[in-house]
């Protein structure tokens, strides 16, 4: 076996240019894939693509948007006339957007979540579908999750519209995986517990929130994620070692799905 699992496989990577995403990224191109990663901000996509040398490049786009992705992977097919795979980590918090719980949750902040977390990934998933049939070939899609999905967390992170776009990324990757095995193309998600990134600051600089995953993520001394956490898994599913996995979901919590979480700061 090549000591590189990802030796001469192209990947886009939509939203690969900060956080999980560019910790992917450098993993992928560690394992010998070339990149093709889309951010928003010209800034960061400037920094990753002098990280990314000429195994990577980079494109500025919003995910939301309907021709971003079918842009990577055209330009992918045309840099190394092919497309092996595709791993979508965009998304983020719509706190701002006004998310939150139902009571509180706008009109605005529902549907601007649910364009931000679920719309791209079908528009993301639509094209490299688009792509892999027209190739007539396989190919794996990979799509990032939450655990909120399945193991909500009312005292720290009540954000509805949120969890229900990560729930419905299950329906939509497991739906599609059904529909396509039959052309050997491979849908998985991976369902992420708190990962220090951009989008997470406000929970990993609250001390409460730190103290709460003590015993909500208790493994390795119970601490927030790393970006860098995920990557095995990510590299596994955009390699041929998951050739015959299909429409799965792998929780990489630090053990929050299977931990009470003990709060000591709440209010009467």
């Amino acid at each position: 076996m090549n000591d590189q699992m990802l030796k001469n496989k192209h990947i886009v990577i939509i939203g690969g240019t900060t956080g999980l995403g560019l910790s992917a990224s450098m993993a992928f191109i560690r394992q010998g894939a070339k990149v093709i990663a889309v951010g928003r901000n010209p800034e960061h996509n400037a920094a990753a693509q002098l990280q990314f040398g000429d195994m990577g490049r980079v494109i500025t786009g919003d995910a939301t948007h309907e021709n971003t992705a079918v842009e990577a992977i055209n330009l992918c097919i045309k840099l190394w006339e092919s497309f092996d795979g595709l791993y979508h980590v965009a998304g983020g918090s719509g706190r701002k957007m006004g998310d939150g719980p139902l009571h509180k949750l706008s009109m605005e902040g529902w549907m601007s979540t649910i364009e931000l977390n679920l719309t791209s990934v079908m528009l993301s998933n639509r094209a490299a579908i688009f792509s892999f049939l027209e190739q007539k070939r396989g190919g794996t899609i990979l799509n990032m999750g939450s655990v909120l999905s399945h193991y909500p967390a009312p005292h720290y992170f009540t954000t509805h519209a949120y969890a229900a776009a990560k729930a419905a990324i299950e329906g939509l990757s497991k739906s599609s995986a059904a529909h396509y095995a039959k052309h050997n193309i491979r849908i998985n998600v991976i369902a992420a517990g708190l990962i220090e990134t951009p989008m997470a600051q406000r929970a990993a600089q609250d001390a409460d929130i730190l103290n709460y995953m003590v015993t909500k993520q208790p493994l390795d001394g119970g601490r927030i994620g790393q970006p860098g956490d995920l990557d095995a898994a990510a590299c596994y599913f955009m390699s041929d070692l998951s050739g015959f996995t299909t429409g799965q979901v792998l929780a990489i919590d630090g053990g929050w799905g299977v931990s009470e979480g003990q709060i000591s700061s709440r209010t009467t």
